[in-house]
Parts: C-alpha cells; sequence; structure tokens
C-alpha cells in the first residue's frame, strides 16, 4: 500500500467504526437523493450502472492499480468483489422500481443477517445481529400487506438477488480489505463490474453525455452514494470481524431516519425510535472485547 493508502487506513483506526459508518450513511442517502431525480429520464438499473463506471473511473484515477504489482489469484479476487458489489447495486435498483423502499431495506437485510449469524463468534454477535435485524424492521416501516403482483414478485426476486450480494459483499470485501491496499482492489473490482453489466448502458450514453446537469448528477451519485462509502468501509473491514461489520450495517437506516428528522422535518414515530434503540444496542454488543495480554483486539485473519 502506498503513502497514501497508509494516511487513509491510519485516520481511519483512530476514528471509531460507528462514526466512520454515520460518516459514510450521510453521504450514502444525499446520493440517494440526487438518484431519485434521475429516475424520471433513465431506468433504474442504468442510474445503477452509471453509478458503478463512474466510481469506476474516480477510484482507477486515484489509486493507479496498474502501478502496483498484482498476482492472478488478488485480481480474480477483486474482480470477483467489484461484480458482486455491482450486482448488490443493480438489483436493489430494480427492486426499490417494484417494491416500498422500506420492504425493501428490511428484506435485503437478510444478507448481513446471516452473514451475521453464520461468522458470529459468540452470543453476543448472535443476539446483536437478531436486535439489529428488529430494528431494521421497525426503521423501515414494512408494508406486509403488498399485492402478490407482477410487480412485486420481480421486485422479490430482485431485492433477494441484493440480499444475496450484500452478504457477498462482505465477506469477499474484508478478504481484499486485508490481503492488500484495499482501495486499490476496490477500483479494480468496479472496473470488472463495469464491464460486466455494460448492457445496462445502452440507449443512455446521449441522453447523459449530452446533458450536463444530468452528467453532474451521475457524478455526484457516484462520488457520494459508491466512492466515499465503500472507501470507508473498506477501511473498516481491516478492523472489525464480518460479524461485527454486517451489524454496524444497521446503522444506514439509523442515519436516514436522522437526516429525514434534522432536515426533512420527518419526526420518528414510537416504533422508529425503538429501532434505532436496538440498532445502538445491537452495536454496543458486538463491540470489540477486553483482549488478552497477547492478542489483538480484532484479529485479522487473511
Amino acid at each position: 500500500m502506498d503513502a497514501s493508502g497508509r494516511s487513509w487506513g491510519g485516520l481511519a483506526d483512530r476514528v471509531p467504526a460507528p462514526a466512520v459508518f454515520l460518516t459514510s450513511g450521510l453521504t450514502q442517502y444525499v446520493g440517494a437523493a440526487l438518484a431519485v431525480g434521475l429516475f424520471a429520464v433513465l431506468p433504474a438499473a442504468s442510474v445503477a450502472w452509471w453509478r458503478i463506471a463512474v466510481s469506476a473511473v474516480v477510484l482507477l484515477a486515484w489509486r493507479r492499480p496498474w502501478r502496483q504489482a498484482w498476482t492472478r489469484s488478488d485480481l480474480l479476487g477483486a474482480a470477483a468483489f467489484g461484480v458482486v458489489l455491482a450486482t448488490m447495486n443493480v438489483s436493489f435498483y430494480i427492486a426499490i422500481e417494484h417494491l416500498p423502499l422500506g420492504t425493501a431495506v428490511a428484506i435485503e437485510f437478510l444478507g448481513p443477517v446471516a452473514v451475521a449469524g453464520i461468522t458470529g463468534r459468540g452470543w453476543r454477535d448472535r443476539v446483536g445481529i437478531a436486535l439489529a435485524a428488529a430494528g431494521v424492521v421497525l426503521l423501515a416501516g414494512v408494508q406486509l400487506d403488498q399485492a402478490f403482483t407482477r410487480d412485486t414478485v420481480i421486485g422479490l426476486v430482485a431485492i433477494t438477488g441484493s440480499a444475496v450480494s450484500w452478504a457477498g459483499y462482505i465477506l469477499l470485501g474484508r478478504r481484499v480489505a486485508v490481503r492488500r491496499d484495499g482501495i486499490a482492489s476496490l477500483a479494480v473490482g468496479m472496473a470488472a463490474g463495469t464491464v460486466v453489466w455494460a448492457p445496462l448502458a445502452i440507449g443512455t450514453v446521449a441522453p447523459v453525455v449530452t446533458d450536463p446537469a444530468r452528467a453532474a448528477a451521475i457524478v455526484g451519485v457516484a462520488v457520494l452514494s459508491s466512492v466515499i462509502p465503500y472507501v470507508l468501509e473498506q477501511l473498516v473491514l481491516r478492523r472489525v470481524t464480518a460479524a461485527r461489520f454486517a451489524i454496524l450495517l444497521a446503522m444506514l437506516p439509523v442515519t436516514a431516519a436522522l437526516i429525514g428528522a434534522l432536515f426533512l422535518g420527518q419526526i420518528p414515530t414510537v416504533l422508529e425510535l425503538a429501532g434505532m434503540a436496538l440498532v445502538c444496542v445491537a452495536i454496543v454488543l458486538s463491540g470489540p472485547r477486553p483482549a488478552g495480554p497477547d492478542e489483538p483486539e480484532n484479529p485479522l485473519p487473511a
């Protein structure tokens, strides 16, 4: 990792992981607001592709991974990670075209729940993920009376794919983060995801490149919803277990609720406040355990 990567890693190591996730959540939801404005002129899946593609360009220009030595295994691992990440984004954007956002968020969280349940090392992780899942359901305002239509089926299939991809993102992302420069691997991965999902760009190039405002919005979505959050998450993945990372992801709906309260006047209901409290308890439960005299607080297996 170069000097820039070390400085970013050193900064992230000094900031508590929940604080990093709050920053990530803030940028993601500002980016989401920009993305919603694009759905009226571009298909949601195409917006997801542009988000991935522009993110890849930004990260490649910043990290310049071609200057590093790569093994075949590292390249394949980074590519697999990027394709899973891109699939997660595309699937989620398709899902929210057909399902209420709250329902989609709650179902998608099954991916992190599975990761925490399988990789958790003790009762604290498992109780933590149960509380986090309950908190996300309360925050998401799940609508269980959704009519079972063709749109519902498409949405459910898409969000299931997103949940599976989210689980893969956590597991592959942690492996990438601890093996080498995770941000350079993220750049390579996003480029691979861009190529795999390139057919989604068909018919959307002219509407984007010929409209400066639209192009600027795409860049904003990419930087705010992908570049900043995923770089921050790579830095956190170096420090925590997959189970704790999965629980920390529950902070994203909490962040959305706080943004809505502070800037949109959307005062949380009693159930939403209860959901926030459950997520906070889950994060405390899954927090670092006191390490023994000869062991690190958060071991990082390769």
